[in-house]
């Protein structure tokens, strides 16, 4: 009778990595791909209006955005103030800002650029209607409102 003996030394064999460098550039090309970069860190709060009448912009590429609204910290006040890009600014400064756009664009794209208005709703009118000025004598005409879409509430 052959005699059998249970080799107690060996343990389990070691857990191989070199597939390991794949797996993280496939993770990182995964989320290289699925994010999208914020173009702006917020300094206002902004509760879009609600809205019947939504339209989505087709070429995010060709829009200027400028954000109004009271600063997320209590410790800048709370009345509305105008945010360009990430920086807080005042009405006589949207000339740059927009001339700045004009100029990083082809001249084909010029006639296509949209300025969006993306203001609180608890916002008051003086400062958008400043706002508006201030495009009207940039030649800025074309204006879009940023809302959210209104739920039906028939359920």
């Amino acid at each position: 009778m052959a005699k059998f003996k249970k080799k107690g030394g060996k343990g389990t064999p070691g857990i191989s990595t070199a597939s390991l460098p794949d797996i993280i550039f496939m993770l990182l090309f995964f989320f290289m791909v699925t994010t999208t970069m914020r173009e702006a860190t917020l300094l206002v709060r902004i509760t879009a209006p609600q809205a019947t009448e939504v339209q989505k912009l087709e070429k995010k590429s060709l829009v200027d955005y400028i954000y109004i609204g009271p600063p997320q910290r209590k410790a800048l006040g709370t009345d509305s103030r105008i945010q360009l890009n990430d920086q807080f600014a005042e009405v006589k400064d949207i000339r740059e800002f927009i001339e700045l756009g004009r100029s990083q664009r082809d001249e084909s794209e010029k006639q296509l650029i949209t300025t969006s208005l993306k203001v609180d709703k608890e916002t008051k009118m003086g400062i958008v209607t400043d706002v508006k000025q201030e495009l009207r004598e940039v030649g800025a005409f074309k204006i879009n409102y940023s809302t959210a879409k209104k739920q039906d509430s028939k359920k």
